[in-house]
């Protein structure tokens, strides 16, 4: 340590072990959840008990506002986030009060574009639909017109958000011979010397799009970005995967969308007002739900306590933390 004072370090939830010993080593005081309790904290214990922290190990659950820097204290070093989003974290605060944030990027990426795919290939397929049949007692039989779905091979792919995920993501199309449309603030080379990938402004995009896959961070710009207008010029025959942030999303207008059959299916990982649903999401057919598990493997979340350690222990030690995040966020 950089000073001789023991620094206590909060984890508002249970993550994968592994890295107890390094911080013991480094002098650190852990102060970590009941192994019987995985569950969000409440607000009101996440304000009392991360009075008097040097730093913590924080979920995307946890609200970063004046009133939580507040209760956290001046000594306060660093804030963790066991994500790669951090829209719970209000930077600017964060700045002004000289506390570091950081994140945990790149781990995810394979993990969340392996699951971009399963919602494609599931709300595609109609393979939730179908299995829920199936364990209902209600599979008669094949049938000639039985859960028809539409097909991905030679199909538009579209990717809005082109960054590490959204590119691991367009990769994984090359087996289905798919036509690459991207959006992005920046010339994507790799998309376009490898894939053949066409760089596109939204309205083209979503018109154009058979599939349609979100990988943008959550910000001013982006909240909202699809909504009724948006989805209203897609293609019947579409399908809207997000396994980004939930509000980037309208979800008032998906649950229309979806009714009226202006596009075929969507699958939702994430959520506008996690983990509430919109009224009548749940109801519909044509839409997959998972439970924000775009990470959850045992390799990735492994790897992901990994990095929050690294980031922790470098600023306890008064060193620039490896995953430092920049005011600005990147896409």
């Amino acid at each position: 340590m950089s000073d001789s004072t023991e620094k206590r370090i909060l984890f508002t939830r249970l993550i994968p072990s592994g890295s107890d010993k390094r911080f013991a080593d480094a002098g650190c005081k852990l102060d970590v959840p009941n192994s019987g309790v995985d569950e969000p904290m409440a607000r009101d214990e996440f304000l009392r008990r991360i009075g008097g922290c040097h730093g913590v190990v924080s979920m995307l659950t946890d609200k970063w506002d004046a009133e939580a820097f507040d209760a956290a204290g001046p000594q306060l070093r660093i804030v963790a986030n066991f994500a790669v989003g951090y829209n719970n974290i209000d930077l600017a605060e964060a700045e002004r009060r000289g506390v570091l944030v950081s994140n945990t990027p790149e781990v995810l990426t394979e993990a969340t574009a392996d699951i971009a795919w399963a919602l494609m290939m599931m709300a595609g397929r109609r393979l939730g639909e179908a299995e829920r049949d199936v364990r209902a007692g209600r599979f008669g039989g094949w049938g000639p017109n039985d859960y028809l779905g539409v097909d991905l091979v030679g199909k538009t792919l579209g990717i809005i958000g082109a960054g590490r995920i959204g590119t691991a993501t367009a990769r994984r199309s090359l087996g289905w011979k798919m036509r690459i449309l991207y959006m992005h603030p920046r010339e994507n080379e790799e998309l376009q010397n490898d894939l053949g990938a066409e760089h596109v402004d939204l309205k083209t995009i979503l018109k154009q799009s058979d599939y349609l896959s979100i990988h943008v961070p959550l910000t001013p710009e982006t909240r909202h970005l699809i909504g009724v207008n948006e989805l209203s010029i897609m293609k019947p025959s579409s399908v809207l995967v997000n396994t980004a942030r939930g509000p980037v999303i309208d979800e008032a207008a998906l649950v229309e969308a979806l009714k009226e059959r202006w596009i075929f299916a969507a699958g939702l990982d994430v959520y506008e007002d996690e983990p509430a649903l919109a009224p009548g999401l749940a109801d519909l057919e044509n839409v997959v739900l998972l439970p924000h598990l775009g990470s959850a493997t045992a390799e990735a979340r492994t790897r992901m306590a990994k990095i929050v350690a690294d980031n922790i222990l470098a600023a306890m030690e008064g060193t620039p933390p490896p995953n430092l995040v920049k005011q600005k966020p990147t896409q």
